[in-house]
């Protein structure tokens, strides 16, 4: 196990996990496009549904400060040029903290672009893409969120693609003080979604529908200034293997050295056009995904 500081120690024995299987009913709610969602089956299934009226979103109810969130995703299937579906976790205010999940579509046969980004205190631009080895409209598959004070990282079946570290040490700004919500939405953005904007949009394959089931929570919940977690003694140890220490072994940094060698289209650490003054200060640190 990696050596933890002081603070993240004081901080992290603290900790009472909330941990349960969720239900869109219970711990949801449509912010947006009231009438093109659905919830289903006892509150396990949920869809979006995007036409040339509108697209859907919905929210938690409740925020989070470090967490483990899986969630099972089939997306639009066939044509899906110039949409967006969405997965992710954000705080707000301009210099807000965001962890992101975005699936940008294609035309048919084409496969569908993961876009991953991570925020810390208003600041991105730490984009990171791939194709998936697999169809993501055919079936169902688990997408996860592990947010922890040392680390994110973004799993796919269980399979790492990619870690984003703790580098405050160098000053790196890590998301680690403002609570966020989880949030999912499906969206029309063919102006940059699809080939840089190019492939527009095809409403004559309207309604496009993205899926949503068995959502999972296990975390720290927030509300009114304070977390849900209280002290318990011997809390430490009891959690030594759980996400809030959670590191990638060997074998799963095998697993995502094989997606970033094999499925990887952009890394926004090898861009130096982007950056003409230099990379982002975490690119040059050794074995920084």
């Amino acid at each position: 196990m990696a050596t933890i500081n002081g603070l993240l120690v004081s901080l992290i024995v603290n900790f009472l996990v909330v941990a349960s299987a969720g239900s869109f009913y219970n711990d949801f709610y449509f912010n947006w496009g009231h009438d093109h969602g659905k919830v289903y089956d006892n509150g396990n299934s949920l869809s979006l549904i995007l036409d040339k009226n509108s697209g859907s979103g919905f929210q938690s109810k409740k925020e989070y400060l470090f967490g483990k969130i899986d969630i099972q995703l089939k997306l639009v299937h066939g044509n899906s040029a110039g949409t967006v579906t969405t997965f992710y976790l954000s705080s707000l205010g301009p210099y807000h903290d965001e962890i992101d999940f975005e699936f940008l579509g294609n035309t048919s046969g084409q496969p569908y672009t993961l876009h991953t980004n991570v925020f810390s205190q208003g600041k991105g631009n730490r984009e990171q893409q791939f194709y998936l080895w697999f169809d993501p409209t055919a079936d169902f598959h688990t997408y996860s969120i592990l947010w922890n004070p040392q680390r994110i990282i973004f799993s796919v079946d269980g399979i790492a693609i990619r870690e984003f570290k703790n580098l405050e040490s160098i000053g790196v700004p890590f998301p680690k003080n403002q609570p966020m919500r989880i949030y999912s939405s499906l969206w029309e953005a063919d102006d940059w979604a699809t080939c840089g904007g190019r492939v527009k949009t095809d409403w004559t394959k309207a309604p496009f529908v993205a899926s949503f089931r068995n959502f999972n929570v296990n975390a720290c919940a927030w509300s009114y200034g304070a977390s849900s977690c209280k002290s318990k003694s011997g809390f430490a140890d009891s959690i030594s293997n759980s996400w809030i220490w959670e590191e990638l072994d060997a074998g799963r940094k095998g697993q995502m050295k094989w997606v970033r060698d094999n499925y990887m289209t952009y890394d926004y650490c090898k861009d130096s056009k982007r950056f003409p003054h230099g990379l982002p200060r975490e690119c040059y640190v050794t074995n920084f995904p």
